[in-house]
């Protein structure tokens, strides 16, 4: 079927969660009815880039995994959008004219929290009445929340997936992304210490540049591991700073892959954070380590590794306690 202009919508998208995946949701029911396709207009990098540079927010997904995870949550078209000093100057009305000279819109489907134009000026109502002049209908959806653990109930954001992240709450963060966070590198040759007392490890380094995805916090975790997009491996994760021996003092990603023996030189792995197991300590002899990691191994085999799934319930109503925006 021929597509006869799109249902849009706009945003970061960071990291993709269960609330951008609402957005799709509702923008995909509207293109059939309308012989549309769906578009995500996408400003990646983010666009304080350039307007806050010191306040950049790290990333939770590089542009090309965010842009396959929208086409899998329902976007026809991913138009990534350099966030330029010019185009941020937009006021909101200027930024929806060049909207729809660039794309024929149906209509534009956000969050009730959605703000646009030069200072953020533009919100929904500013959405809703440019679009009836020119010419598309706007589509409002309610903030999906949902309960963590702790049973505190939040609003899904990507800031409350890096707040969850920086505490090393991957198990919640899963459940605000709806999958489990995950984190590629490059296998590189560090100092085979983890072979050396029987518990190899894969060095993981990340691409440089700006595409650099942001860190769960300092700990040991049950994890699954992907080399070079293969079938998921179960893992024993570790990030920090290597506190039993001297050595470098950026942080490190080593991760033990259970019952794998061949060599990872080189090649890319994608590791999924499934667990948090414990805070990484410096232990007085290297036996201690050997008992912790046989115990940390054994922990990860005995748990069942399950995805955890998000049930997010669509709500209207701002969640008790804190609530990241």
């Amino acid at each position: 079927m021929a597509i006869d202009g799109y249902v849009v919508t706009i945003g970061v998208f960071d990291g993709v969660h269960v609330g951008h995946r609402a957005l799709l949701s509702a923008a995909r029911m509207l293109a059939r009815r309308h012989g549309a396709g769906v578009l995500a207009m996408v400003f990646d990098p983010h666009p304080a880039c350039v307007l806050r540079p010191a306040e950049v927010p790290p990333r939770l997904a590089s542009a090309d995994a965010k842009a396959a995870l929208l086409q899998e949550a329902g976007a026809d078209v991913v138009r990534l959008v350099p966030p330029t000093r010019a185009l941020l100057e937009r006021t909101a009305g200027q930024f929806l004219e060049y909207l729809v000279a660039e794309t024929k819109v149906w209509a534009v489907v956000e969050g009730s929290d959605f703000r646009f134009g030069k200072d953020r000026r533009g919100d929904v109502e500013t959405l809703r009445r440019s679009g009836a002049q020119l010419g598309f209908d706007t589509h409002i959806v309610d903030p999906v929340c949902l309960p963590l653990h702790d049973q505190l109930v939040v609003t899904v954001r990507s800031s409350m997936i890096r707040w969850l992240l920086v505490h090393g709450r991957v198990a919640d963060a899963a459940r605000c992304l709806g999958r489990p966070f995950a984190w590629r590198g490059t296998v590189v040759r560090g100092e085979g210490r983890g072979r050396q007392i029987g518990f190899p490890t894969a060095n993981i380094t990340p691409p440089s540049g700006k595409e650099v995805v942001m860190l769960p916090a300092d700990g040991v975790y049950a994890a699954e591991a992907r080399i070079d997009d293969g079938p998921p491996l179960v893992a024993a994760v570790s990030v920090g700073h290597k506190p039993t021996f001297t050595g470098p003092e950026d942080r490190v990603v080593e991760v033990h892959l259970l019952d794998f023996d061949g060599d990872l030189y080189g090649r890319s792995m994608e590791v999924f954070f499934r667990r948090w197991l414990r805070d990484q300590m410096r232990f007085a002899e290297v036996d201690d380590l050997k008992r912790q990691i046989t115990r940390d191994v054994e922990a990860i085999r005995s748990h069942a590794v399950r995805d955890p799934v998000a049930q997010a319930a669509t709500c209207s109503f701002a969640p008790p306690g804190p609530n990241a925006s």
